[in-house]
């Protein structure tokens, strides 16, 4: 990806503005703003960057945008998968580069929203050519990780590919699967592939907004309030409906998703509401903690800061707008 200025990027259309940032910081408030705000000027339809909304039936939990919200915009990538089925980071390139094509074909400008960081990072920079999970690899680890535990194949990485094994934590089923599931399939680690050769990606010109908090107390006061309101509106609820259905199980990517996870787990050890909004809480704080690792990362970003004493949303307002055509 190049690394343009808002002057280079003036002098070159640019293809879609990312609105990104850690949960709970004010990315869809932004995103709506910023749509309205380009009305003026052909309009702007949303591409959902977030591993979580693209389930049906996981509306509460993922905080999915309301019925209102998503009438105001055209929002892509929202809804379109049932939670028996897996969605990766290739699926997320694959669907997001057309969107983009046809948005910008009908003179508006595609913002792409959310904070899956490694969706992002796959439009932009491409993938390595890792092969597709395989059903009935996956099956076989899933048997040997009911017979032995996560953990036993966890050390059975740290053979084959050490330098994985050494990142991921001894409990980290869905990438531990996924690891061994490559080196099941093709004889190769993980990490050969991440160090070959990236696929080819579009020459695309995204410019970066980041909403970022400066104090990470702020942020985590956000996530309690958010998780509360999940709680009081049936989230609790919501993942008994799912747990219903019979056919989903904990180690789906859609149940490992945060709150989700911990809510199952709560179910199945009978534990109080209260355990599971604290096990939530803690998670969701992770995953803020991992966003803003992934966004320090992206040297060129533009950061607005979400706690500071001025309104954040005039300031991505008029980062926007330097890059659009005068």
């Amino acid at each position: 990806m190049n690394r343009l200025t808002p002057s280079a990027m003036q002098a070159r259309p640019i293809d879609a503005i990312a609105i990104v940032g850690p949960t709970a910081s004010g990315k869809t408030a932004a995103a709506l703003a910023l749509a309205e705000s380009l009305q003026g000027c052909g309009g702007a339809e949303i591409i959902s960057v977030d591993s979580a909304l693209v389930y049906r039936g996981m509306d509460i939990g993922t905080a999915k945008p309301s019925r209102q919200e998503l009438e105001a915009v055209p929002h892509h990538l929202i809804d379109i998968l049932d939670p028996l089925h897996s969605y990766s980071a290739a699926d997320f390139a694959r669907d997001a580069t057309p969107l983009i094509a046809d948005i910008r074909a009908r003179g508006k400008t595609p913002l792409l929203v959310g904070g899956t960081m490694l969706y992002l990072k796959a439009l932009l920079e491409g993938l390595n050519d890792i092969p597709s999970a395989k059903a009935e690899i996956r099956a076989q680890i899933q048997q040997q990780a009911q017979d032995l535990g996560w953990p036993a194949l966890h050390a059975l990485l740290a053979q084959v590919d050490p330098t994985t094994a050494a990142r991921l934590a001894p409990g980290d089923s869905q990438r531990i699967g996924r690891a061994l599931e490559v080196w099941n399939a093709t004889g190769q680690t993980l990490t050969s592939f991440h160090q070959s050769a990236k696929s080819h990606a579009p020459d695309w010109h995204i410019p970066v907004i980041s909403l970022e908090p400066e104090d990470r107390t702020w942020l985590h006061a956000r996530i309690v309030q958010r998780f509360d309101q999940m709680m009081a509106t049936g989230f609790m609820q919501e993942i008994r409906g799912l747990r219903q259905r019979g056919d989903l199980n904990p180690d789906l990517p859609s149940m490992r998703c945060v709150g989700y996870r911990q809510a199952w787990q709560g179910l199945d050890a009978g534990w109080p509401d209260s355990q599971v909004r604290e096990l939530g809480i803690f998670a969701t704080r992770q995953l803020a903690k991992r966003q803003i690792t992934w966004l320090r990362s992206m040297p060129e970003r533009r950061v607005v800061a979400v706690d500071g004493p001025q309104d954040p949303l005039p300031q991505v307002l008029a980062l926007a707008q330097a890059y659009l055509p005068r």
